[in-house]
């Protein structure tokens, strides 16, 4: 297959994923503000946005929610080669600060714990691992999402 071919291949791709991409995000504005959505807690929202957020982006999500060493992981996925451990904090204001800020160096211990105690169970060998963090701000159609690649 030559270059250009290659070249041409990609940007078609890009082209028909770019409208899938902001349609997803606004169509989960839009789901997110129906009333039965309001009974589900604000945290279990945002991980719910985040894992589909993600998986428009190419991600694969493995697990959520796992729970080893006495801490969680919010969403387990992978990017490609490399095995991401997704910590996610959802905040409906800004009073008690960016929601990136809670993500502090003892949350960042408990993830590390728990996601070594994932790669043992899971047997998954020499992979790259990388730590993400989604922060959200507001719900529905005012929320901002941020991911943070490489957090810590």
């Amino acid at each position: 297959m030559s270059s250009l071919v290659r070249e041409r291949t990609h940007l078609l791709r890009v082209l028909i994923r770019v409208p899938y991409l902001y349609a997803g995000d606004f169509l989960d504005g839009w789901y997110e503000e129906l009333p039965w959505r309001k009974h589900v807690s604000l945290g279990r929202r945002g991980e719910q946005v985040a894992a589909r957020y993600l998986r428009r982006r190419g991600y694969l999500i493995l697990a959520r929610n796992y729970r080893a060493a006495g801490a969680e992981i919010d969403l387990v996925a992978s990017e490609g080669q490399t095995l991401v451990f997704v910590e996610v904090k959802t905040r409906s204001g800004l009073l008690f600060g960016l929601p990136a800020e809670a993500v502090n160096d003892a949350k960042q211990a408990r993830i590390r714990r728990a996601a070594e105690a994932y790669v043992l169970h899971r047997h998954v060998g020499e992979v790259p691992i990388r730590f993400d963090v989604v922060a959200m701000v507001g719900t529905g159609h005012n929320r901002r999402l941020e991911l943070i690649r490489d957090a810590f």
